[in-house]
């Protein structure tokens, strides 16, 4: 997450407004970590398709 935390200084320092995207292991708790430290855009594939119900995985990655 340091690279995502810097990534969002970066972009807050200058104001920007890049997209910071974390792809990859995404699931609830990492989700909740990514969006803390500034990341924008979450890519989540096995933590929703390898689940059967796939609107209650995407509501658990939401915080809902």
């Amino acid at each position: 997450m340091e690279k995502v935390k810097r990534a969002a200084e970066w972009n807050h320092a200058r104001d920007r407004g890049i997209d910071i995207e974390v792809d990859g292991g995404i699931n609830p708790e990492t989700a909740r970590v990514s969006i803390q430290n500034g990341a924008n855009v979450l890519v989540a594939g096995t933590s929703i398709f390898k689940t059967k119900d796939y609107a209650k995985a995407i509501r658990a990655l939401r915080g809902e």
